[in-house]
């Protein structure tokens, strides 16, 4: 059919859906149990909100259902690419994707502690920090009383591993 045809309310709205967390090409979809408990449980969300639409106008719960399939979609694929990382097989005396670290900032002598996780569980604020950020990136493959340096406003900060576990 010519467009001359259609009616401009016709017109379906393309939903803008916003992309999941940056996982660089190529990269291995890591995730701990708890993060993949997470992203079912959001799936699960998803499904029951899509169950549940009660729009008044049709064309807005057509809008409203083409939203959560794409964010659906993309949930599914990366719950697809998801590699759980069973954290209980991590070696023990060593920083590696699922552990918990306690550090000791010197100077100050400020003690932070840090979770190593996937890109979907990250969250700075809970001290969940995602596996491919820089600051991860230092800290794999450190063992206890390991010094590491982060470069933060052009200078070097340099902390002293305390502690490591895998929970």
């Amino acid at each position: 059919m010519s467009r001359g045809f259609v009616k401009e309310d016709d017109q379906e709205e393309i939903p803008m859906v916003p992309q999941r967390a940056y996982l660089p090409v190529g990269a291995t979809n890591f995730v701990t149990p708890y993060g993949m408990d997470q992203l079912l449980a959001e799936k699960q969300a998803l499904e029951n909100e899509k169950n549940n639409l009660n729009s008044i106008n049709e064309n807005e719960k057509r809008i409203e259902l083409n939203f959560i399939n794409a964010k659906i979609q993309l949930l599914n694929d990366r719950i697809a690419s998801a590699r759980t990382v069973n954290l209980s097989e991590q070696p023990k005396d060593e920083i590696r994707f699922g552990a918990t670290v306690t550090l000791r900032k010197e100077g100050s002598g400020n003690v932070q502690t840090f979770q190593i996780v996937g890109v979907d569980e990250a969250d700075i604020s809970k001290g969940k920090v995602s596996f491919i950020s820089p600051f991860s990136r230092v800290l794999i493959n450190k063992k206890k009383g390991d010094r590491v340096a982060i470069k933060q406003a052009g200078k070097d900060i340099v902390f002293e591993r305390l502690g490591i576990s895998y929970t």
